[in-house]
């Protein structure tokens, strides 16, 4: 008995030591390979998923070191770790709470967040320091309205980025005109939790007032010094501004004479200048004594312009290959010469399956009142829908403004060869001068998305001078972007033009008006809208077409577009028929403009057609 029982009592406690002995081996394999656990975050979805960027808990998840002793730090640590990164939202009274739970198979820990209320801006206090008086007759500083703009107003709510971006903006627009050299000397925000109100206190202080000096070129070889001092509005005297400079560099960039502009006041020139002085004993730029007077205002201190140039290299060849809906294949190669005589010369040669094209153009530098004058000749054959144009042109044009307001006005003599079979081939010889201008108010000149263009012409040949016959003509097209939502655009376009003349068969049919292809009426061919001539499809006297489109970025950069389309081209007014089109699209902004693929319905001609098309015409 006693033997039976002595064995009975030695094996009871066998199922707890095999248990324990398994326990260890688990608790030995979760150590060796980390624990594999799950993370629920209870938060509004803002919260919840920069809980999940930041916390330490969702970080160390997969960790092979992370161990179960390590997990449960991590949960404890998490409710403190989660209310310092929910304050930078405003909220600085949240209710969390945080555990683990390891009942199942993986341990589950779980974040509870109530944010509460947020905190709201109860006070701004924006102090101004410096500020010099101005001359009489100048503008003083508008302290009033830098305080009305300020990002962070009374009542808004409190968020740690809105509030570093409200004093990055403040100092970034005293600092780009006349103030350079401002800094925040001062900058709080004092939160009271109970309340939910912060109250802010910024003090910023002006420094030196800056007036622009001489300009400085470096790095200017091979092209003359007009070229840059042209197009130099900055003169010495004047205040400073950040959108003077940048304003100056992108006209430089735009010449075309170089790779690379930096334009910038040296502010290198003026601390060197404070630190002679400082050498010398005294504040006078001169090395003269410097008397103080207690009561008279610091001068504004003169920053030179300097302008720091890469130059292209003078002469340029490229070829390229392409390829059109409207034209077909494509083979280009140009020259282009950057000091031909003083002017810069640009040549093309361009080869497409419908269009040819010769053409040479010389460009004076821009003169000082902004004009861009250039004088040009070529040679250019179209084979479109039966009809066949070739098209000698000698052209001087003067182009002005910038690129939201442009105008240009042109004089051409050009002589036309004109074929339809089977009838003779026509000549016609004009001398047109036309006056153009182009509106431009968008987000972007590249990438537009809110906005419009719009762009006129009015021109002709008016004396019968190397004319065969007098006309006038009107073009107008505009363009406009509106937003849809957060991802979608509108884009509506519209166009017309008109010519009067007594007899159509003496205009150049590079002044008439046809419809159809990528920019135009889709769903038709390039051009193939129009007048009716013995089998072949010519230009008419009346152009009318409109077009809407929508467009839906659903993951930027790519995105989908339906879009429906309507116009024709007529000698009348009353022959305006329009010919309808409609379709879908894809669409990727890419870096150098929209890319447009289009598969589009002519209902005409009861067919679908095919459109590429890159970036947008204006």
């Amino acid at each position: 008995m006693f033997l039976a029982r002595s064995i009975s009592c030695r094996l009871r406690p066998l199922p707890r030591l095999l248990a324990g002995f398994g326990a260890l081996v688990f608790a030995t394999a979760l150590h060796a390979q980390g624990i594999d656990y799950q993370v629920r975050i209870d938060a509004p979805r803002q919260l919840e998923n920069m809980l999940e960027e930041n916390l330490d808990l969702m970080r160390w998840r997969g960790n092979p070191r992370v161990d179960l002793d390590q997990l449960q730090r991590l949960v404890k640590e998490a409710p403190a770790q989660a209310k310092t990164f929910i304050a930078t939202e405003g909220y600085y009274s949240p209710r969390i709470s945080a555990g683990l739970d390891t009942s199942g198979a993986r341990p589950v820990a779980r974040v509870i967040v109530d944010p509460g209320e947020p905190t709201v801006v109860g006070e701004v206090d924006l102090v101004l320091q410096g500020f010099v008086p101005f001359d009489q007759g100048s503008a003083p500083f508008d302290g009033a309205a830098l305080r009305q703009r300020w990002q962070l107003p009374v009542g808004a709510r409190f968020r740690q980025a809105d509030w570093e971006a409200a004093k990055r903006e403040l100092l970034r627009e005293v600092a780009q005109t006349r103030f350079p050299r401002a800094r925040l000397v001062e900058t709080s925000a004092t939160v009271d939790p109970d309340e939910r109100r912060a109250l802010l206190r910024v003090v910023i202080d002006s420094g030196p007032e800056m007036r622009f000096g001489e300009l400085r070129i470096r790095g200017l070889k091979r092209y003359p010094r007009e070229v840059i001092t042209n197009l130099n509005k900055i003169k010495p005297g004047d205040e400073y501004s950040e959108a003077a400079l940048q304003a100056l560099q992108s006209r430089l960039q735009d010449t075309g004479y170089f790779s690379g502009v930096e334009v910038s006041a040296d502010m290198r020139a003026v601390l060197a200048a404070e630190i002679e002085d400082l050498k010398d004993g005294d504040d006078d730029p001169d090395g003269n004594p410097a008397t103080p007077d207690p009561g008279a205002a610091p001068g504004p201190t003169v920053l030179p312009v300097l302008v720091r140039v890469t130059e292209n290299k003078r002469k340029n060849v490229e070829v390229g290959l392409g390829f059109s809906t409207d034209t077909g294949g494509r083979a280009q190669a140009s020259y282009d010469d950057l000091n031909v005589f003083g002017k810069r010369m640009k040549s093309d040669l361009i080869y497409e399956q419908k269009r040819q094209t010769a053409r040479v153009d010389f460009f004076w530098p821009t003169t000082p009142k902004g004009y861009n004058d250039s004088v040009g000749a070529g040679v250019e054959r179209n084979d479109v829908r039966g009809e066949i144009t070739t098209l000698a042109t000698v052209a001087a044009r003067r182009q002005w403004g910038t690129p939201l307001l442009e105008r240009s006005l042109t004089l051409e003599a050009l002589v036309e060869k004109r074929e339809v079979p089977p009838q003779e081939a026509t000549t016609t010889r004009s001398l047109p001068l036309t006056y153009s201008i182009t509106r431009r108010k968008l987000d972007s000149l590249i990438q537009p998305t809110n906005g419009y263009v719009l762009q006129g012409q009015l021109g002709g040949a008016l004396l019968p001078i190397l004319t065969d016959e007098k006309f006038l003509r009107l073009y107008t097209r505009a363009q406009m972007f509106r937003p849809m939502g957060d991802a979608g655009t509108l884009v509506l376009r519209g166009e017309f033009g008109a010519v009067a003349a007594k007899e159509k068969l003496g205009v150049p049919s590079t002044f008439l008006f046809r419809a159809g292809g990528d920019q135009s009426v889709r769903g038709y061919g390039y051009r193939e809208l129009g007048v009716r001539e013995n089998g072949a499809i010519v230009g008419g006297k009346y152009l009318l077409t409109a077009s809407a489109e929508y467009q839906y970025y659903f993951r930027p950069p790519w995105g989908v577009a339906v879009f429906y389309d309507a116009g024709n081209a007529a000698d009348k007014v009353g022959d305006l028929k329009p010919k309808s089109g409609f379709g879908v699209g894809a669409r990727w902004r890419s870096p150098v403009g929209p890319i447009n693929v289009d598969l589009a319905y002519g209902h005409a001609v009861k067919k679908a057609r095919l459109h590429f098309s890159l970036g947008f015409t204006f």
